[in-house]
C-alpha cells in the first residue's frame, strides 16, 4: 500500500490540472550542476569559446533547464518513468524561467503523463517535455 502524503499541489489526478513556478538562474546554479554531472561543454563554461558563437555568450546546461520540471514532480511525489525533452532555445546565465506542467492524461492502470514547458521571460518556450510516471497518494 503506498503511503499516503499531507496535501500537495497539484490536487488531483485530473487531466488539465497545472502547476508552475519562476525562477532566475544564476551562475551558483550552473557552477553546481556542472560540478555535479562534470559537463564541461564549452558552451557552458568558456567566455572567449562562446563569444564567438551564435549564442555570443555561456548558456546554462540544458538539462539544468529539464531539471527545473523535477521541482514540480517532487511537490506531487510524482516518480518518473519517461521523460523526453525538446530544446527550442538557448537559457542564459541570469535568465528568468518558468517550468510548468499540465497533466496531459490519466491511465486506468495509475500512470500519468504530463506536459511540460519552460518558458524564457520573453514568453517563448525554451523547452518542451513528456514524462509519465506514477504520483504518490494524498490526503483529501
Amino acid at each position: 500500500m503506498t503511503p499516503l502524503l499531507p496535501h500537495r499541489i497539484p490536487r488531483a489526478r485530473r487531466v488539465g490540472e497545472k502547476v508552475a513556478f519562476t525562477r532566475t538562474l544564476t551562475e551558483a546554479d550552473a557552477a553546481l550542476f556542472i560540478g555535479v554531472t562534470w559537463d564541461l561543454n564549452p558552451y557552458h563554461t568558456d567566455d572567449r569559446y562562446t563569444a564567438q558563437t551564435r549564442f555570443g555568450r555561456r548558456i546554462v546546461p540544458g538539462l539544468l533547464t529539464a531539471s527545473l520540471l523535477t521541482h514540480l514532480g517532487g511537490l506531487w511525489a510524482f516518480l518518473a518513468t519517461e521523460m523526453t525533452f525538446e530544446f527550442l532555445g538557448p537559457v542564459y546565465i541570469g535568465d528568468t524561467v518558468t517550468a510548468e506542467a499540465e497533466i496531459a492524461e490519466v491511465s486506468e492502470k495509475g500512470w500519468v503523463r504530463l506536459a511540460g514547458r519552460v518558458v524564457g521571460a520573453d514568453g517563448q518556450d525554451v523547452l518542451r517535455a513528456m514524462i509519465r510516471g506514477y504520483p504518490g497518494r494524498f490526503e483529501e
